[in-house]
This record gives C-alpha cells, structure tokens and sequence, in this order.
C-alpha cells in the first residue's frame, strides 16, 4: 500500500496547464494515467506549443544551433546549443520535431568524437567533430542522455556514446593509484585518485534512460557499479565519512542542473532503476525536511538569467521541484 498521500490541491497545481511539462509527468506518474489516454496525449502535445519550450525554439538560428555554432559550451554557458539541448530534453519537448532533430546533429557534429564516441566541450580543429583532448564524462552523460530521451537510442552515434561510458567510466575512491593512460591523463578532476561523483551521476542517468529491454549486459553491469558507487556514499554523503555531506550544493535542490546534480536527482535516478535500499533512506528523510507547510518544495537553486529562457523563480515554490520530490517520495514508499 502506497504511504505516501498527496494532498488534492497539489496536484491540481502540478496539473495546470501553465507548465505542460509538469502537467504531463504529473498526470503519467502521480495520477497513474496511461500513456495512451487522451488527457495524456493532449497533455504532451501541448509541450511543443505552449510554456516555455516553443519560446526556446523561437530563438534558434536557422542551423539548428543557438548562440554559435562552434561555441556550444564554454562560451555560451549556460545559453548555447550543448545547455539548450539539455534543457530541452528535460523539458520532454518532441524529439521529433525538426528544429529539435537539427539541433541534436549540430552536437552530434561538433561535439562527439567519431572515433571514441565520447563529447567533448569543444570542437576539433580538424572538423572531425570534438576534440579529442576535450571529452568529458559528464558531458558525455548529458549529450546521450539527451539524445536518448529525445528520440535517438538506435542511432549508431549514440550507441557509439553509450559505449564510451561502459569503456570508459570508473569507480575509483580514493584508495588506490589514480588511472593513466587516454582519456584520464588530462583530466584530474574527473579521473584523479577519486573519480568525480558528479561524472558518474551524468553517466548513469543516461543508462537509466535506456529501456531495460534494450540494456545490454555490459551496460546492465555498468548500471549496477555505478549504483553501488553511489550508495557507498549514501547518495549525497562522503563514502569515507557517511556523515558528512560530501558537496553543500547537493542538498540545495534546483531545476535544471545542466552539469550539477543535487539529491533529489540522484534519488529519482536511482528509482527509476528499481533500487531502493538503507542507504538512501538518509536522502529521502533530506527532502521531507524541505517540504514547506504547503506541502510545497521550493527551488533553492537555478541558472536563470544565463539560459534562454528563465524556469520558475529562486526561493518560491516550484512545480518542477515539487512534482520530483513527490514522484520520488511515493515511488521510495511504493510497497
């Protein structure tokens, strides 16, 4: 039996249309509507023409990028094509709409290099997609992440970028030599003695967006070391020290994180894969404690002012941060 109880009024707010993305997920996940219903339907569809997605889109160029073609990360942070792409994606817009589909292959073009499959932040010199020096994890999470969720999964570049993470991603903690060798000597931040949290986050959440029928075994096990990973650290805690937060960032909650994670994130990826375990109850009692008296949460944290377009206001109630926090809370108690 569910023990999670959801107040009436909330879910009437989550479900209005001023937010059609989170009217949606509302509707598919909290309410148990099927994806085939009609209120579903018109409830996606709605995405593409209202709110701020079709806002986004209207400030594409012509070559399906934004800001810059060759300057999709660095530059443009968080308003270029690599963040909107994210963005988007978090948003649930169609994957199938042109302006979208040009979008992925301008990324697809300048940021993935061909002969790894990894993203990189910047492209080659040589106009051979991204650099080979200049592939990060996290942004190889993010960039298959999305391309997956946007509609992508079969395509041979994206496959290609699914396996760079089962190549490449590590679970180092601190206790042994840091890794040498292409693509860990550049990087010390994400491959040093301890392998960046944040990095594994980004990979495993692009994982978790593969259909379970479609997962691979080597993709499976992959999935299941960087779930342990992460439990070790009892989701937001040091794996050496269980009770001291590991980053005070992860417990701000915010929407969308581009590169970041937070808690509630974490928890919802973690979900999402089916697993539930001690280690995270720490985690879950975190976002009960930020539920205000409105049975509300509040976005604590945002890049507004610096994407193209601005989603919700900081330190006020958030549909987006509400919706994740309840979709986390019934699935955790979900019997």
């Amino acid at each position: 039996m569910n023990k999670l109880s959801i107040n009436e009024d909330i879910l009437g707010w989550l479900s209005e249309k001023e937010n059609p993305s989170v009217r949606y997920l509302t509707l598919l996940q909290l309410l148990k509507k099927t994806s085939t219903s009609e209120e579903v339907i018109e409830a996606k569809d709605l995405i593409m023409t209202h709110g701020v997605v079709p806002q986004i889109l209207q400030k594409q160029n012509p070559g399906g990028y934004w800001v810059s073609l060759e300057d999709f990360y660095i530059r443009t942070k968080y308003s270029g094509t690599v963040w909107t792409l994210i963005l988007l994606a978090e948003l649930y817009a169609n994957g199938n709409d042109k302006r979208i589909r040009d979008a992925c292959e301008v990324v697809l073009r300048y940021s993935q290099e061909p002969a790894s499959g990894g993203f990189a932040y910047k492209a080659s010199n040589t106009d051979k997609g991204g650099d080979h020096d200049c592939i990060l994890p996290c942004l190889t999470g993010n960039m298959v992440f999305s391309l997956i969720r946007l509609g992508l999964l079969k395509d041979s570049r994206v496959q290609d970028g699914i396996d760079w993470i089962t190549k490449y991603l590590r679970f180092d903690d601190g206790d042994g030599d840091a890794p040498s060798g292409w693509p860990y000597d550049r990087l010390e931040k994400c491959w040093g003695k301890h392998t960046c949290y944040i990095g594994v986050v980004r990979c495993i959440k692009a994982l978790a967006e593969i259909p379970d029928r479609y997962r691979s075994e080597i993709q499976n096990e992959t999935t299941k070391r960087s779930v342990r990973y992460i439990l070790d650290h009892r989701v937001y805690k040091k794996s050496h020290d269980a009770c001291t937060v590991a980053n005070d960032r992860w417990i701000s909650l915010g929407f969308p994180l581009m590169w970041d994670i937070d808690v509630l994130e974490v928890l919802d990826i973690l979900l999402k894969l089916g697993k539930k375990a001690e280690q995270m109850q720490d985690a879950i009692d975190l976002i009960l404690s930020k539920k205000n008296d409105e049975g509300k949460w509040l976005l604590e944290r945002t890049f507004n002012g610096r994407m193209q377009i601005r989603i919700e206001k900081k330190n006020e109630p958030s549909k987006w941060i509400t919706f994740r926090a309840l979709s986390v809370l019934q699935r955790y108690y979900d019997k």
